[in-house]
């Protein structure tokens, strides 16, 4: 049976605010050995753990997170409120410097850290991913930069000596031909996109990472059809699995 490893998708995000410290620590005490977070960008160019631009989900205050300073971002909580209530009232929006510190104390732990496309379009590619690798770069022999924006990996695999996974927004011949290109070292996917059971994965120098995956015996079948890596926002749960648990770090 193969055994997939699994991704934390926004930490342990079933559990606890996405991207929040909290969600990140409580993935890596539950045992596992991949983390996933999302980094938008101030308006003073500081990364920071947010998948949306918009700050209303997460924050429940309304603005974009390109338009406040950290200064000003520093009053917002990301508590998902609208999940939690109160019960993470004062959650703050990590910068990426706290995450680099968080995984300093975890040295076994590789991150995958998607450069959002909000910030990339704002910013600029070259910026944005020069401003994140100075910030990595005491942990950057376990990162992998991955993006839905192929061109900002096309330039980090130029200029930066870290590995690349590109986010397939499609299943079609224009994403294979893209991704034979590009050559990451992963291909993520949304499980629900992949062709049937007669047409397989494309084959490449790359390793699969399917996601948002729930079910511990849903990832063993997809593992079976070659995702080596199941991204999931329950990872917690998902290790209690007695297969998966085969693969918690902390053992």
């Amino acid at each position: 049976m193969e055994i997939p490893f699994l991704i934390a998708h926004r930490g342990y995000a079933s559990c606890y605010p996405e991207n929040s410290l909290s969600a990140v620590t409580a993935a890596l005490q539950a045992g596992s050995c991949y983390i996933e977070i999302d980094l938008q960008m101030t308006s003073d160019g500081i990364p920071v753990l947010l998948h949306d631009e918009d700050l209303q989900r997460t924050t429940g205050r309304s603005g974009k997170v390109h338009e406040l300073s950290l200064s000003l971002l520093s009053n917002f909580h990301a508590s998902e409120s609208d999940r939690f209530g109160d019960k993470f009232g004062s959650e703050p929006v990590p910068t990426l410097f706290q995450f680099v510190d968080l995984m300093k104390q975890w040295p076994s732990v590789t991150a995958f850290i998607e450069l959002k496309e909000e910030s990339l379009a704002h910013f600029g590619a070259y910026m944005m991913v020069d401003a994140v690798m100075k910030i990595i770069e005491p942990i950057k022999d376990r990162i992998v930069l991955i993006s839905f924006d192929d061109a900002a990996l096309r330039y980090t695999h130029i200029n930066h000596s870290v590995p690349i996974g590109w986010v397939i927004r499609e299943w079609n011949k224009q994403s294979m031909q893209c991704a034979q290109s590009l050559m990451p070292g992963y291909l993520f996917c949304n499980y629900k996109k992949l062709p049937d059971e007669t047409k397989p994965m494309w084959s490449g120098d790359w390793q699969w990472c399917l996601y948002e995956v729930t079910d511990p015996e849903l990832a063993l079948e997809l593992a079976g059809k070659g995702a080596s890596m199941i991204e999931t926002m329950a990872v917690g749960d998902m290790l209690r699995h007695p297969e998966l648990a085969k693969r918690n770090c902390l053992d």
